[in-house]
């Protein structure tokens, strides 16, 4: 849709044009020539996606062979093959004692295959079947052979160190993984990789096309035949939970590499005060240990300990690494920080009062849940009919029972069973279980007349903490190029616990199941937080991202603060409908749609508006009742961690709101890749943009939302307001330094007012005060970073070079800091460098176009393939309309610029993007 602007003190009128263009492309399927008639043996999703992408590249798949239904749950292969109608066979096995099954092996022979595919084949294929096809077989293995043969190669290649891993695609043989080579693809593996990370992020992705690939070799006559060598060849056992106990008499990085190539199946294990106890979550211990209580181990060679960032342990070299998470036998799993207070030994034993008042719960239980003949510690409220007024009812009826007990509704869904919901009444009674204060390690500076308190750990499941690698990054002040602190530098392990806590919240935690209302009044609360604390927000993005304070106050924070309050009104207002359909008589058939959150939702922001880029992509997130993992941009941090702190405040559940700051490529990738993750909204870079939507696609086709670059043309014609359009022109390229992605690229100006207009933007620029950003009175701060700033420097020098004329500015201020002079060029012809790419600063790039050329300068304020913003200024409303119903751009603003509002929807044409932010309430839900 394009959405007009228009400021009525001119036109007289205020209206919102909405139409659709529609966009023909020319789409383009690729079909080799040479097809094949396949048969696919194997299971899984892997297995499905194969045989998935197989048939779209138009192979045949003749016959599909998987496993047994299980608990009557077809495999996934074999649900996608039967609802194409394609032949399945589920045979539990192909051979008995050795010798392979004759009324089997018919069975197969009878789709008269050209080809067997084996993604994920987890039997034993007699050699008859193997060998029956034209062309043989082909399978998928998890190493690059001849290392790691077997059925535990990932697991050992993690075990082992290796530096590289990946998979083979080979001829099958007698299933010893010896048979030739037909293709191989290798990746690095990450220093805290897991058996997890790995498939996710290569195995399954790029295994998926490799397998297509083969095929596609096969059929074309161009598959080679590598014999394998024996040499480096090693067959290691498969893992099971027996042999995966941790050998702690070893080096560190030797214990490391065997708990995480054995995470999450089969679990490495160890024996702690007599159980033995799984470690998942291990990254080497880059520093110092933070302090904690010790814990003997069985068979280490000192104790561990615990602390605030997990169980440290220590290997016969004096190193350590740490474990984020243990599991008993009973598949409880806590976080090792908790180990002291939590786990089998923290369940509390009742008092003889205390159990009279449990059994008087058992009966307000009992009383509420009239359906269920005995309350047995195991009866879980909500699986036994519970509604939202039936916990409302529980709560207020234990009050009633002890008064001065602390409970709230969301206490409920935290302890769903009966015995969990005597425990934590118990704890709460003896005033043991009180909310657990938030640690932060604060970085202070005193600055702006007051002292900020800003956390700088990543944001997980509710609380701060160092990135599992323990490596940080320094984060600058732009106004002077000192160091503001140090920051998390987030790993991809703390992205896959990031987006795990996330999942469990959405699916498990009480945010979707707490009335919409009610998770409205959270949003508000946080917007009142935020406020309270909004000269501190204002401060720190400020010195994080030079944006001057009185703009930071009033925009970067002010409307975040309006953009949550926006949407925590809308938490109850989402509604479905219903559709008339043709069967509605007689029979009184109804169809009606419902709409509900997508998930677990992942938001890549960028450095020019950090905070109200967060609260634009994620307060509507938040409402609709996702979930959220959030990448701030690596070089403005600090707001967003703030913001993370504000929302524990607010009474945000653990695990809805998590913050990662650090690397785009290494996070940002990670998310785009992630399977768990729903939905992706990202602004940026037009490439970045491309990459993302490639990467989302491949992993699991999640919804994206892209907000990327823009040369947003700004058309100034004759008849214009001309104190207006000096004003509002210098606006749209200047404000908050020119950093604005909707900023004005271009300005056409007709030729009979171009020199007065320049004339009198130099004198205005002029008046411009250029310092400290924390200074009320300066009009234009510091540019973000260093590396932008040279970049700016350089879009000037390519001006020049191309024959532009500099009128003004085009250097760096001389003074301490990333300061760019405000810029203007002229004479800016349309083949031009400067005419065509975004500066993203403070450069005003200006051409002229002949008097009374409509048509002609809309042709070139279009010539272009971004489509953000544009704008008009003209006292002529039949112009206006004219122009702004012609300019190719998401929004079109009349006699004003940068008018955004939080109930208006933001987002672009072409290349710089599709979906909106901010209304665009059905960007985050999906309806059924």
């Amino acid at each position: 849709m394009n959405y007009l602007v228009v400021n009525y003190s001119d036109c007289q009128v205020i209206g919102l044009n909405n139409f659709l263009r529609k966009k023909k492309q020319n789409c383009m399927i690729h079909y080799y020539q040479n097809k094949l008639k396949l048969a696919i043996i194997g299971q899984s999703l892997f297995g499905q996606e194969v045989y998935s992408n197989l048939r779209k590249q138009g192979h045949k798949v003749v016959g599909v062979f998987t496993v047994p239904d299980k608990d009557g749950k077809a495999d996934p292969l074999a649900v996608a093959a039967e609802k194409d109608g394609t032949p399945v066979f589920k045979f539990p096995r192909w051979r008995v004692k050795g010798k392979p099954i004759p009324e089997v092996v018919d069975a197969y022979k009878s789709v008269g295959a050209e080809l067997n595919v084996m993604p994920f084949c987890s039997q034993f294929i007699p050699m008859n079947v193997i060998d029956n096809p034209k062309h043989g077989s082909i399978i998928y293995h998890p190493s690059i052979l001849p290392l790691h043969r077997g059925a535990s190669a990932i697991n050992w290649t993690l075990i082992q160190g290796d530096k590289k891993a990946g998979f083979s695609v080979f001829w099958a043989d007698d299933g010893l993984d010896t048979g030739p080579i037909l293709l191989q693809r290798e990746c690095a593996v990450e220093p805290n990789d897991t058996v997890d990370t790995l498939y996710n992020r290569f195995l399954f992705p790029e295994g998926i096309k490799a397998m297509v690939e083969s095929v596609q070799l096969i059929a074309d006559g161009k598959a080679p035949r590598i014999p394998q060598t024996e040499e480096g060849a090693s067959y290691e056992g498969i893992q099971k939970k027996s042999n995966a106990k941790v050998n702690l008499a070893q080096p560190a990085e030797a214990i490391h590499n065997w708990i995480r190539g054995h995470d999450k199946v089969p679990g490495a294990w160890t024996v702690i005060n007599g159980q033995s106890v799984t470690l998942y979550g291990s990254s080497m211990l880059g520093g110092s240990a933070a302090a904690g209580q010790p814990l003997e181990i069985e068979g280490a060679s000192q104790p561990g300990i615990v602390t605030k960032n997990g169980l440290v342990l220590y290997g016969t070299d004096g190193k350590a690494l740490v474990v984020k998470n243990l599991q008993f036998e009973d598949g409880k799993m806590i976080p090792a920080s908790k180990y002291f207070s939590s786990g089998e030994s923290s369940s509390v034993e009742l008092t003889d009062d205390e159990k009279k008042m449990a059994e008087e719960i058992r009966n307000t239980w009992k009383g509420i849940l009239s359906n269920v003949s005995a309350i047995e510690n195991t009866t879980d409220f909500f699986k036994s009919g519970a509604a939202s007024m039936d916990v409302v009812r529980l709560v207020e009826e234990v009050k009633q029972k002890c008064a001065g007990v602390q409970l709230q509704n969301e206490d409920v869904y935290m302890a769903t069973t009966f015995q969990d919901f005597i425990q934590m009444f118990v704890r709460r009674l003896r005033g043991e279980d009180q909310e657990e204060e938030l640690l932060i390690d604060y970085a202070t500076k005193d600055v702006n007349n007051m002292t900020v308190k800003m956390p700088y750990q990543c944001f997980i499941n509710g609380g701060f903490e160092d990135a599992e690698n323990s490596k940080t990054y320094d984060t600058i002040n732009p106004t002077d190029g000192s160091v503001i602190c140090k920051v998390s530098y987030a790993s991809v392990g703390d992205v896959d616990r990031a987006v795990a806590a996330a999942k469990e919240a959405y699916e498990n935690g009480p945010w979707g199941r707490m009335n919409p209302r009610d998770r409205g009044s959270l949003l508000y609360k946080l917007a009142d937080l935020m406020e309270e604390h909004q000269e501190e927000l204002a401060t720190i993005e400020s010195i994080d991202s030079g944006a001057v304070y009185t703009l930071a106050l009033k925009t970067h924070v002010g409307m975040s603060i309006q953009t949550f309050r926006y949407f925590a009104g809308w938490c109850d207002k989402i509604q479905g409908k219903t559709i008339p359909i043709n069967q509605a008589r007689p029979n009184r058939n109804l169809t009606f749609t419902k709409k509900e959150p997508l998930g677990v939702c992942a938001i890549v922001i960028p450095w020019n508006y950090p905070l109200m880029m967060l609260a634009w992509k994620s307060a509507a997130c938040l409402a609709a009742g996702n979930t959220l993992v959030l990448k701030p941009a690596q070089v403005t941090p600090l707001t967003a961690l703030k913001f993370a702190e504000l929302s524990v405040k607010a009474g945000i559940p653990k695990g809805v709101i998590n913050i990662l700051p650090g690397s785009g490529g290494m996070v940002g990738q990670r998310l785009s890749d992630h399977p768990d993750i729903r939905k992706l909204g990202f602004t940026g870079s037009t490439p970045i943009g491309k990459q993302i939507m490639k990467s989302c696609a491949v992993s699991n086709l999640k919804k994206v939302s892209l907000e990327l670059g823009g040369k947003s043309p700004l058309i100034i014609f004759s008849d214009c307001d001309m104190d207006k359009a000096v004003r509002m022109g210098m606006s749209s390229v200047y404000f908050n330094k020119g950093e604005n992605c909707i900023a004005a690229g271009r300005l056409f100006v007709e030729e009979s007012i171009h020199d007065e207009y320049i004339s009198r933007v130099v004198e205005e620029i002029k008046k411009m005060k250029i310092g400290d950003p924390l200074d009320r009175s300066t009009d234009h701060g510091p540019q973000n970073h260093k590396a932008h700033l040279d970049k700016l420097l350089e879009y000037c020098e390519i001006g020049l070079k191309e024959g532009a004329t500099l009128v003004y500015g085009g250097k760096q201020v001389d003074r301490p800091g990333f300061f760019m002079e405000p810029t203007v060029f002229t004479d800016v012809e349309d083949h031009m460098f400067i005419a065509k790419e975004e500066s993203f600063g403070p450069v005003m790039v200006v051409s002229k176009f002949k008097n009374g050329d409509v048509d002609g300068v809309l042709q070139r304020a279009n010539d272009t393939e971004y489509g953000l913003a544009s704008g008009v200024f003209t006292r002529d409303i039949n112009k206006a309309m004219y122009v702004s119903e012609r300019l190719e751009a998401g929004t079109v603003f009349v006699n004003t610029y940068n008018k955004t509002d939080v109930a208006s929807p933001f987002g672009g044409f072409k290349q710089s993007g599709f979906g909106k932010d901010l209304v665009a309430l059905e960007e985050v839900i999906k309806s059924l």
